[in-house]
């Protein structure tokens, strides 16, 4: 499994659950052209790509490159690196008919394929020191549940006043919340924020 430090951004949710079986990283998705006008989910992205840099991988299609093009304007440059996937004419096995275009999604390349896009890209499927674990102990579910956060009463009300505070998505669940605090900040440092408010 290939461990990264940096989010990858993907177009939709089977595209993140064709990649949680490859990689071990925060996966988020832009929800199609979702993006285009959710403004927290943008922010959140760039907040992603200032913390460790992103990883940018969408469909080969007119649409994922629309998507890519608008994601690379609106973020840091520098902050960004392209994983591109070939150009596979098929359809996907869920689908009852091809895409428009005819060409395989992120969800229906092989696996072997999806690797090589990362190497390619100069991201190595070996772990190494720049890519290993973030020190420090991560937040957990049973902290969410403990700072009431998930699991109890007000849970949802708590998480929506939690999640306009960070500036994230208001669509978050608990595990998109935990992904989301564990990608940006180290425990000690979200205690802090806790504490602050």
């Amino acid at each position: 499994m290939l461990k990264l430090k940096q989010a990858v951004v993907v177009e939709g949710r089977y595209d993140k659950a064709k990649l949680s079986a490859l990689i071990d990283a925060t996966i988020v998705t832009t929800d199609g052209f979702d993006v285009f006008r959710d403004r927290e989910k943008l922010n959140y992205i760039r907040r992603l790509a200032e913390k460790d840099g992103i990883i940018l991988l969408t469909d080969s299609d007119r649409a994922g490159f629309r998507i890519r093009s608008y994601l690379a304007g609106a973020i840091d440059p520098a902050k960004i690196t392209h994983v591109y996937i070939p150009d596979l004419f098929g359809k996907e096995r869920r689908k009852a008919a091809p895409s428009a275009e005819g060409k395989l999604g992120v969800e229906g390349i092989p696996d072997t394929l999806l690797l090589e896009a990362f190497r390619k890209a100069g991201i190595s499927a070996e772990p190494s020191e720049d890519i290993s674990t973030p020190k420090g102990r991560p937040v957990t579910s049973a902290d969410l549940m403990e700072w009431g956060f998930a699991g109890g009463e007000s849970s949802f009300a708590n998480r929506q006043k939690l999640l306009k505070r960070l500036g994230l998505p208001s669509r978050l669940n608990a595990k998109g919340l935990l992904s989301a605090i564990n990608a940006l900040y180290t425990y000690e440092e979200f205690c802090e924020f806790l504490k602050a408010l």
